[in-house]
């Protein structure tokens, strides 16, 4: 189907997908989410294989900002040489805007209504390139961007935390010189102390509020000992961004967060939101309060998009 013809077709049959069950069917409470986003890392093989079906799908579902995450075209080297080393494995190779040029990836977007409000991206493109990064975003209408993790050998001690925030401050000055926010999300690092302090909270207090944002792993925080309730009501105006998803029965890691290996071991445990044991109302409603703006659904490669991706979005419709 043609892109126009969908959208003139799911406007005119819009009490028909209520009936179906698209996504449309519940009614936000008043404190409710009225604006869902998707981290695209859930469905990457759907959105190789089939670009404009996969956000025509992400749409009746009633999903209506997306996260992108890297390479991107204009992504360093090394970036790129990463990721070639480690899609075999993924089974699929697709990234970024997905074989098209932002203008044309923002077409799409527009003829399925949804914004890119937020992207990951790697440290060494956003310090060596970022006139061809803020270039993008604004293409894109994009808010924020930042990175997903700190890489392995940047996180050994606090002193190296220190230089990170350092960093931070200074590709979230030229972030804002180019338009848009600097985000860093947080993993399953960083939560346990090293050297009498908590990583995460060095990088909090030592960020320029202006500057650098932040975004919320709950699963991770979870996994890492942390309340994400409590550091949301602890850091009110810090976290800008969630990232939602459910754990079948709350556990920790072995270890410290710090390496694959600890985050492999869990991702068994990782489920649709709303199906496991965290308290997800508590988490949504604290963050409503401590200023998140955008709640960004994440499962990780789930095996079925179209099953849990729907039911993730339906529950977070009814809190």
């Amino acid at each position: 189907m043609k892109r126009r013809q969908f959208i003139q077709r799911t406007a005119l049959a819009s009490s028909a997908t209520m009936f179906m069950g698209l996504g449309a069917c519940a009614t936000p409470t008043e404190k409710g989410l009225d604006s869902i986003g998707i981290q695209l890392f859930s469905l990457p093989k759907m959105l190789e294989q089939d670009l404009e079906g996969s956000l025509a799908m992400l749409y009746q579902m009633g999903y209506k900002e997306i996260e992108i995450y890297g390479p991107y075209p204009f992504s360093s080297s090394a970036a790129q040489e990463r990721w070639k080393q480690i899609t075999p494995s993924l089974g699929f190779s697709g990234s970024g805007f997905f074989g098209k040029t932002a203008k044309e990836f923002k077409v799409l977007l527009d003829e399925y209504r949804l914004k890119a409000t937020s992207g990951h991206i790697d440290i060494v493109t956003l310090e060596t390139n970022m006139p061809q990064v803020g270039e993008a975003v604004r293409t894109l209408g994009m808010e924020c961007l930042g990175m997903s993790a700190i890489p392995n050998d940047l996180r050994q001690t606090l002193d190296d935390y220190k230089r990170m925030a350092d960093r931070f401050n200074k590709i979230g000055g030229n972030a804002k010189k180019e338009g848009f926010k600097f985000l860093y999300h947080n993993h399953g690092y960083g939560l346990h102390e090293m050297e009498g302090q908590i990583p995460l909270n060095l990088l909090l207090e030592n960020t320029d509020p202006d500057l650098v944002v932040f975004e919320m792993d709950i699963y991770w925080t979870t996994a890492g000992g942390m309340d994400p309730v409590e550091l949301l009501k602890s850091n009110p105006g810090r976290y800008i961004a969630l990232h939602l998803k459910d754990m079948k029965e709350i556990t920790h890691f072995k270890g410290d967060g710090g390496t694959a290996d600890q985050w492999t071991d869990l991702w068994p445990l990782m489920t649709t939101v709303g199906d496991g044991a965290m308290d997800i109302p508590a988490i949504v409603h604290q963050a409503q309060q401590s200023g998140v703006k955008h709640f960004f659904v994440e499962q990780d490669l789930v095996d079925n998009p179209r099953l849990a991706l729907k039911k993730s979005i339906d529950f977070l419709r009814t809190i």
